[in-house]
């Protein structure tokens, strides 16, 4: 998969200062959508002391402790926050400021934990930092380097990579294409072997039944499935382009169930990146996505890669439009079916990438989730609740109750009528630290400032 980083002048703009969290922090008189189920409370007060919520009840009824900074929340509603799964942290030898900045800008949409898919051993330092609380970033969990047919083109090659990246502490390994079935099998038994997970691309050597196999912790692009629907005599999977853009007329969608139902049996979870295809087929004209408001954080030099890549795409893929149009329902099929059997899908769209700024992107993700099929409710639970679950913090993390920690979203509109909703924000509540929208635009703005746009 091409990585198109977001190229940002590294100058202009500082950091923002980290602080402690708020002391007393009260939501007064505010709808809750807790993400326990499908429900909302009305008029309800939540206090966050410290980093955590320590009273959740009616409004009236709850006794604020002295000190309490009241945030009005008259016709708002407020959420846990979202997380990011398949995000990508700038690496190598860009600026601090300018991986600072990529943090905050997850933050100040709402993205409150980020999974990055494409380690660098600064990552390590930074989930550090985030750790104790000297950075204003989401949680950060972190891939090591990426695992690959030319950084492992051995089994020996591949049993080092894991057992180095196993020691630095990474929290999962990356895979990605080109890597053969027998180096892919020696990766896979020595991650067990170790007890670290792996995640990512399903290389063409590979094959989904495979992966299946061997427990992926997540597949993410829907990768492998498109390839696995091929008919028989048709096209071979060893043709695929970028995720089977170019099989739509071999495709035989009656396998589909039967994948579905492998996928839950093998306890797979799913990160489907939609919205990156969505980005890249001909229905969205390269116009169309640079009106796109958040593009006023992308440089001209960013963006102009991006139309390059976008309007070259199906000439270097082989594939049409027409093909490009049936993977595209086939994959909003399959991103139905997983849910309504129960195989797990988590939030994630791939940012920085092709016209996914990151924060931003999460929420178009959100919205491809429900136009495949997803109530607003089930696409929520994909970066809430079901965080939780995948990453076994379901005691900390995931919902709005007593005791877990205080990442919280204050929304404008209701997100279960229309899930686009969780874009209109009042503001951002990170570890028990409330940043209000007024903050976070200021921050934005010097940003937009910073690229010349």
């Amino acid at each position: 998969m091409l990585i198109v980083n977001m190229v940002v002048p590294a100058l202009l703009l500082t950091a923002p200062a980290p602080r402690p969290p708020d002391s007393v922090v009260a939501f007064v008189d505010v709808t809750v959508i807790p993400m326990d189920r499908d429900r909302m409370l009305p008029a309800q007060t939540v206090v966050v002391q410290g980093d955590r919520i320590s009273a959740i009840g009616p409004r009236g009824q709850v006794k604020l402790p002295r000190g309490s900074r009241k945030v009005d929340g008259r016709g708002k509603f407020l959420i846990p926050g979202l997380a990011e799964m398949h995000a990508h942290i700038p690496g190598g030898e860009v600026a601090d400021s300018l991986v600072e900045r990529t943090l905050f800008m997850y933050v100040a949409r709402g993205i409150t934990t980020i999974r990055g898919m494409l380690g660098h051993p600064k990552h390590l330092d930074l989930r550090a930092r985030v750790g104790r609380g000297e950075l204003l970033s989401p949680t950060i969990y972190t891939s090591g380097p990426s695992l690959n047919g030319n950084s492992v083109p051995t089994p020996g090659a591949a049993a080092r990579a894991v057992t180095e990246q196993k020691a630095a502490g990474y929290d999962f390994l990356k895979i990605h294409p080109g890597i053969d079935g027998e180096v892919f099998d020696t990766l896979a038994v020595t991650a067990q072997r170790l007890g670290i997970r792996f995640a990512g691309h399903v290389p063409l050597a590979v094959g989904l039944e495979r992966a299946l196999e061997t427990g992926y912790t997540t597949i993410d692009h829907l990768d492998g499935y498109i390839e696995a629907m091929v008919r028989q005599g048709a096209s071979s999977a060893s043709q695929s382009e970028f995720f089977g853009l170019n099989l739509g007329p071999h495709l035989d969608p009656s396998r589909l169930p039967a994948l579905v139902q492998a996928t839950k049996e093998a306890r797979v979870w799913n990160v489907p990146t939609q919205v990156l295809m969505e980005n890249l087929v001909p229905e969205t004209s390269v116009e169309a996505l640079e009106q796109r408001p958040e593009m006023r954080y992308v440089s001209r030099e960013t963006k102009s890669e991006w139309a390059k890549t976008k309007s070259s795409m199906l000439a270097e893929t082989g594939s049409t439009p027409e093909s490009a149009r049936r993977v595209m329902d086939v994959r909003r099929k399959l991103i139905k079916a997983l849910n309504a059997a129960g195989a797990g899908l988590l939030l994630g769209s791939d940012a920085p990438q092709i016209y996914n700024v990151p924060g931003f992107s999460t929420h178009r993700e959100l919205e491809s989730l429900v136009a495949a099929g997803l109530t607003p409710y089930q696409a929520l639970e994909t970066g809430t609740r079901n965080i939780a679950v995948f990453f076994r913090t379901q005691q900390r993390t995931g919902t709005i109750e007593v005791g877990k920690r205080a990442d919280l979203v204050l929304l404008d509109a209701n997100p279960l009528a229309a899930v686009k909703n969780t874009a209109s924000q009042s503001g951002v509540m990170l570890r028990g630290r409330w940043l209000p929208k007024s903050e976070i635009d200021t921050r934005l703005a010097a940003i937009a400032k910073s690229v010349g746009n």
